[in-house]
């Protein structure tokens, strides 16, 4: 496994990215033993990168992993917007995980320089939380363009999570070639850069080997999280970031079925789901929500918004 530096941080992460949305509630729903297990196949490969959320609920998978090991960084991201409820979810994301410290936290899904703006005070907390040894970066992700422009260039930022695959889905305001030119900068300007959604939420997986092995070409870029949900799956991931090549036997055995949001029939259309969407990927028709295939990157935060548990990535 091959190890950078992030950015000015001090600290050194695999450059492949246990990225745990995909065992937790929002996605495979795996056991708490089998999940963690997931993970820790991972670190056994030598990942030692771990990304999550408040909102994916993957701290006790995490947790459980990472249960007498020193040497993990984990990052984690909350969309709180207040110095309280920042403080809340730092606080919460320490008590759930069993450490004393987290090593990222960052600012959840900024979506341009007016979001930054209003998360003014939860960047303070987590600028305190820093000084007082709680947390060891700070930072922000997004699926902007504009975003890590903006961040680019803010010193109270350590580290930026954005969007970037080979085709530029997802992406907010721009073509990979924008993404990468923001992350390029960035990257210059000390931070420390890791991406999500290398294979555009399981798009490109019919394409994965390209698209992980352009992602890897990148230099500017430190890791990249990629969410597994199978040892296969870490298997696979860990080789192609080693990179080895990969039978088309290994590459059958991870695709496995393809991924899909499910809408329940008892969907009432309330539109919840469809106003938190990111991507604007979700339409209201007569009186469901309709998932619109071409925007979506099943990340699954729609199914954290539904009150009826309507969705969920299968």
């Amino acid at each position: 496994m091959e190890y950078r530096l992030l950015g000015r941080t001090g600290l050194k992460v695999s450059r492949l990215c246990f990225g745990a949305l995909t065992i937790g509630p929002l996605q495979a729903k795996l056991p708490l033993r089998s999940g963690s297990a997931i993970i820790r196949a991972a670190l056994t490969a030598g990942v030692n990168f771990i990304d999550t959320a408040e909102l994916y609920e993957t701290y006790p998978y995490i947790r459980e992993a990472i249960k007498g090991s020193s040497d993990i960084v984990v990052a984690s991201k909350s969309y709180a917007y207040t110095y309280e409820d920042m403080r809340r979810s730092v606080q919460d994301a320490l008590r759930q995980i069993g450490r004393d410290y987290i090593d990222i936290f960052m600012l959840h899904e900024q979506v341009s320089c007016l979001t930054l703006r209003g998360h003014h005070d939860a960047l303070v907390y987590l600028l305190d939380a820093k000084a007082q040894g709680l947390v060891r970066a700070v930072g922000v992700s997004t699926h902007a363009v504009e975003v890590v422009k903006a961040a680019a260039a803010m010193p109270e930022v350590d580290v930026i999570h954005p969007i970037l695959n080979i085709r530029g889905l997802g992406i907010l305001d721009g073509t990979a070639p924008d993404m990468l030119t923001a992350i390029n900068t960035a990257e210059a300007a000390g931070k420390g850069i890791y991406t999500m959604k290398a294979l555009g939420g399981g798009h490109l997986i019919p394409d994965a080997a390209e698209a992980l092995e352009w992602i890897r070409r990148q230099d500017s870029i430190s890791a990249v999280a990629v969410g597994m949900q199978t040892k296969a799956e870490v298997d696979l991931n860990c080789s192609l970031f080693a990179g080895q090549a990969v039978v088309e036997a290994a590459w059958q055995k991870a695709r496995g079925k393809k991924r899909r949001v499910l809408v329940e029939d008892h969907c009432v259309g309330c539109g919840a789901c469809a106003a938190k969407c990111p991507m604007g990927a979700i339409m209201i028709s007569r009186g469901k929500a309709v998932p619109q295939p071409g925007r979506c990157v099943l990340c699954g935060y729609c199914g954290a918004y539904c009150p009826d548990f309507c969705l969920k990535i299968i």
